[in-house]
């Protein structure tokens, strides 16, 4: 096989990726509601894989959580806010609830800090700044 060319043709190409589309909707992300729906993909991916590097949908979710990296870095911005009005932005932004935080705090912690119960950590708030991909300020 010559290394410049597919191993089909592009109609068969294009029928395969069709079919794949009809099964898990893979796109450019061009708007917010293309940024949720890979959201949702890339969770269902990563669920899938439970951490096994050696499953061959793996670089699926890899280039899936590219996508959605380079959405962020271009669309996702952090308002000037308190920390807890930014950590709302972003659990509204990112489609998530409180629970999907439960490996940074308990539900518990963060309804807390979403109602100004409790101030964010700086433990927390460096375990936020990772998962958001954010400057750990935001959150201080």
């Amino acid at each position: 096989m010559n290394a410049d060319r597919f191993p089909g043709s592009f109609p068969d190409i294009s029928e395969t990726w069709a079919a794949l589309q009809s099964q898990l909707p893979i796109t450019p992300i061009r708007s917010e509601d293309d940024y949720q729906r890979m959201l949702r993909v890339a969770n269902s991916l990563s669920e899938h894989l439970s951490g096994d590097d050696r499953n061959p949908l793996a670089d699926l979710h890899a280039i899936v959580t590219e996508l959605i990296d380079h959405w962020k870095a271009h669309n996702v911005t952090i308002p000037k806010a308190e920390p807890r009005e930014v950590l709302r932005h972003l659990l509204i932004t990112h489609g998530l609830k409180q629970k999907d935080l439960a490996g940074i705090a308990s539900p518990t912690v963060v309804s807390d800090i979403l109602a100004g119960r409790r101030a964010i950590s700086k433990k927390v708030a460096k375990a936020l700044a990772v998962r958001f991909q954010t400057d750990v300020s935001a959150f201080l």
